[in-house]
C-alpha cells in the first residue's frame, strides 16, 4: 500500500499533509514551497551554480510528496544557462501514493504541470531503483526505494548538491544519524554544497565527523535557522572504489543497426556526441530487430531474480521511450495474459502484503474475466502484466536513428577493427577504412563475437549465443478476426493478436511464435516451424488455435525468421572489453525489454552519473567469455 497521509484542515490550503508513522507534518507550518527554494535550492547555491555545466546531479535524502524535486526542475526549466542534463537521486523508505503527490502540488499553481507529468509515472514504486524521464531525457529522477544506507551503497556517482531533508530527527533519527550521512559523503566529491533546514547538534557533528564544513544561516520564519556547508574533509577520503572518470562526448562508432545499436547511439547522441552506426544490411533492423512484432512483458519469479529485476527496469525504459517515440501503429500498451502452462508463475511472497499495490501496477493475478475473453477456464494459472503490451522493434530503431547527432550507414560490412593513435579505425573486408573514433561499440548481435576477439588478443572469446527463432503471422480474416483474445497472450509462445501492418491502412495481423534453435546463425524460414509454431499455440489458447487450425494445416501462414544473440546467464552483455571498446548484444528474445535500459546505462557509466539500476545488477551484465 502507499504511504498514508492524512490531510489535516488546518486552514492552510488544500490542507496539511501529516504522516501517522511518524507524527509529523510532511512540511513546515507555512507550507513547503518557500522552504523548497529557500533552504534547499539556494541553499545550495543554485540556480546560479549550475550555470554552464554539462550536466548536474541533485542528491536528496527523503523524497516524500516530490516537492524539493519539483522546485528543482521548474527552476532548471526557467534556467536560460541550465546544464543540459539534471539528475536528481532521491531516497524513500515510505513512499507516497501518486495522488498524494499531485494533490499536495495543486496549492502551488506554477508546479502543476510538472506535478501531473509526475504524477503519470509514478507506479509500481516496488523496493528498489526507479528512473523517471522526462524533457525529453534532459531530466532524469532516480528513485530510490529503501532505506538510505543500504540503496546508496548501489549508487556510485559524484552529487553537485545534496538536500538533506526527512521528518525531524526527533521523530526520525534514522535518517539522520552517522550512517546515513556516511553513505551520502561517499557519493559527495570535494565542494558539494550541502543543505538542510535543521539545526539539530547531533546532525551538526554527524556532518563534521563525515567531513562536512557547516554552519547556521538565518532561516525562515519561524525557523530561526538553517544549516548550509560544503563536502571538504580534512583528510583525503578512502573509497572502496574509485570515482567514475567522466567522458567528455566525443564521436563514436556503433556496429550494429538493431535495436541494441540504435538504443546506444541514441542515448550517447542526447548527451552531444556524434556517433555513426554502422550496419551490413542495405536498411536499419533488418536482423532480428526485423521481428514483425514482439512482446513487452515482465518476467516474474519467486525470488524476484536478477532477470525479473532488469526486466521491470527494461520496460519502463522502453514504455518511456515508445510513449515519446512512436505512433499507435508501432506499439499498443494493452497488457499482456502470461498463461503459465508449463509452471504455475509465483510472486515474491513481499509483494502479497505491504508492496502490493505497487506489485499489482506490474503483475497479478489474472482474473476471470480476462480468461474468458482469452477462451480460458476461471481456475487458469495465469498472471496479469498491466505495464506490458507489443511493440514493432524497427519502428523504435527508426525513432532512434533519427536522434540528432546520430548518422546511419548502411552497406557498411565491417571486417576488423584496430586501434592507432588511441582511436579506433574501422575497415571492411577488403582494407578500406570505414569509420574511426575514440569509442567503437559492438551491438552486431552473434556477430560481437568474433569482432571482439579479432579487435584485441586480451579480450578472448565472448559468451555469445546465436539462437534463430522464427514466427508465423497472418492477416484477420472474418473467419478468424473474432476468435482471437483482444490483447497479447504468452506463456508457451506468444500470440499478439492485432499488429497494424505497415503500408496497408486498417489492415491488421496476428504474429505468434517464436520457435527457439540454438547455435543456429542462419536466418532461414522452415514450414515445419509453422507447425511447432501452432503446436504451441494448442496448448497456449486451444479456441484460437481451432480457429487458425485450416491456415497453418494448409500452409496458408506468413513466416518470418532471424537470429537471436544469448548469453549463459540470460542477462545481456554490456561493458567495455578494452579501453575504448564496449560490446552491447546478448539480449535474447528480450531485446524489446532490454534495449532501451542498456543504451542509458551505458551513457551513464561513461559520463558517470547516477545508474538507472542497482549497482550489483549492472555489475551481472559484464560481458562473459567462453572460459570463464
Amino acid at each position: 500500500m502507499p504511504e498514508r497521509i492524512e490531510w489535516l484542515d488546518d486552514g492552510t490550503a488544500g490542507g496539511s499533509p501529516f504522516s501517522p508513522r511518524f507524527g509529523d507534518r510532511y512540511r513546515s507550518e507555512l507550507g513547503g514551497l518557500d522552504q523548497a527554494r529557500e533552504v534547499f535550492l539556494k541553499g545550495c547555491g543554485l540556480p546560479e551554480a549550475w550555470a554552464g555545466q554539462p550536466q548536474w546531479t541533485v542528491l536528496e535524502t527523503g523524497f516524500g510528496l516530490g516537492l524539493n524535486f519539483l522546485v528543482t526542475w521548474a527552476a532548471w526549466k526557467a534556467d536560460p544557462d541550465r546544464p543540459q542534463l539534471l539528475h536528481f537521486v532521491s531516497t524513500e523508505a515510505f513512499p507516497a501514493g501518486a495522488a498524494d503527490v499531485l494533490r499536495s502540488a495543486r496549492t502551488h499553481p506554477e508546479l502543476i504541470p510538472f506535478a501531473e507529468q509526475l504524477h503519470a509515472q509514478l507506479w509500481g514504486l516496488l523496493p528498489g531503483f526507479h528512473r523517471l524521464v522526462f524533457e525529453g531525457g534532459r531530466v532524469l529522477l532516480t528513485l530510490c526505494i529503501g532505506d538510505t544506507k543500504a540503496v546508496l551503497r548501489e549508487q556510485s556517482f559524484d552529487a553537485d548538491s545534496v538536500y538533506l531533508d526527512g521528518f525531524s530527527p526527533q521523530r526520525n533519527p534514522d535518517i539522520w544519524d552517522l550512517h546515513t550521512f556516511k553513505a551520502v559523503a561517499r557519493c559527495c566529491r570535494r565542494g558539494t554544497r550541502i543543505a538542510t533546514w535543521t539545526i539539530a547538534r547531533s546532525v551538526r557533528d554527524a556532518l563534521a565527523e563525515c567531513g562536512f564544513v557547516v554552519k547556521k544561516v538565518p532561516g525562515i520564519p519561524p525557523k530561526r535557522d538553517n544549516l548550509q556547508g560544503e563536502f571538504n574533509p580534512a583528510w583525503e577520503p578512502k573509497r572502496a572504489q574509485p570515482s567514475p572518470q567522466r567522458h567528455a562526448p566525443s564521436t563514436c562508432v556503433v556496429i550494429g543497426a538493431g535495436l541494441a545499436g540504435a538504443a546506444v547511439a541514441a542515448s550517447l547522441a542526447r548527451r552531444g556526441w556524434r556517433v555513426t552506426v554502422l550496419d551490413a544490411a542495405n536498411a536499419p533492423a533488418a536482423g532480428a530487430s526485423g521481428l514483425p512484432a514482439g512482446l513487452l512483458a515482465p518476467h516474474v519469479s519467486p525470488d524476484d531474480n536478477q532477470l525479473s529485476r532488469l526486466s521491470r527496469h527494461g520496460i519502463r525504459a522502453t514504455l518511456q521511450q515508445a510513449e515519446a517515440l512512436l505512433q499507435a501503429n508501432d506499439w499498443g500498451r494493452t497488457g499482456v495474459l502470461e498463461h503459465a502452462v508449463e509452471h504455475p508463475r509465483k510472486r515474491p511472497e513481499a509483494w502479497q502484503a505491504e508492496w502490493s499495490d505497487a506489485a499489482n501496477d506490474w503483475s497479478g493475478p489474472a482474473d476471470a474475466a480476462r480468461l474468458a475473453l482469452c477462451g480460458l477456464p476461471p481456475d487458469a494459472p495465469a498472471l496479469w502484466h498491466a505495464q506490458a503490451g507489443w511493440v514493432r522493434p524497427a519502428g523504435l530503431v527508426e525513432a532512434w536513428l533519427a536522434t540528432p547527432g546520430v548518422q546511419w550507414r548502411g552497406n557498411a560490412a565491417v571486417g576488423r577493427l584496430a586501434r592507432s593513435s588511441g582511436e579506433w579505425q574501422v575497415f571492411d573486408a577488403q582494407g578500406r577504412e570505414l569509420a574511426h573514433a575514440g569509442l567503437v561499440v559492438l551491438a552486431a548481435g552473434y556477430g560481437s563475437r568474433s569482432l571482439a576477439a579479432a579487435a584485441d588478443e586480451t579480450v578472448g572469446e565472448l559468451a555469445l549465443q546465436a539462437i534463430r527463432g522464427q514466427v508465423s503471422w497472418g492477416r484477420h480474416e472474418p473467419g478468424t478476426a473474432a476468435a482471437l483474445p483482444v490483447f497479447p497472450v504468452n506463456g508457451h509462445g506468444s500470440l499478439a493478436p492485432a499488429v497494424p501492418l505497415p503500408g496497408e491502412a486498417g489492415r491488421l495481423a496476428w504474429v505468434m511464435g517464436s520457435s527457439f534453435e540454438r547455435d543456429n546463425p542462419k536466418p532461414e524460414t522452415r514450414p515445419e516451424d509453422n507447425l511447432h509454431n501452432f503446436s504451441r499455440l494448442q496448448t497456449l489458447l486451444p479456441q484460437t488455435a481451432h480457429a487458425l487450425a485450416a491456415k497453418f494445416e494448409g500452409g496458408q501462414v506468413q513466416d518470418w525468421a532471424g537470429v537471436r544473440c544469448a548469453t549463459p546467464s540470460r542477462l545481456p552483455a554490456l561493458g567495455p572489453l578494452v579501453p575504448g571498446l564496449w560490446v552491447c548484444s546478448g539480449m535474447g528474445s528480450r531485446g524489446l525489454s532490454f534495449a532501451a535500459l542498456c543504451g542509458e546505462l551505458l551513457a551513464a557509466r561513461l559520463h558517470a552519473e547516477p545508474l538507472p539500476i542497482e549497482q550489483r545488477l549492472a555489475d551481472a551484465l559484464a560481458p562473459q567469455r567462453v572460459a570463464d
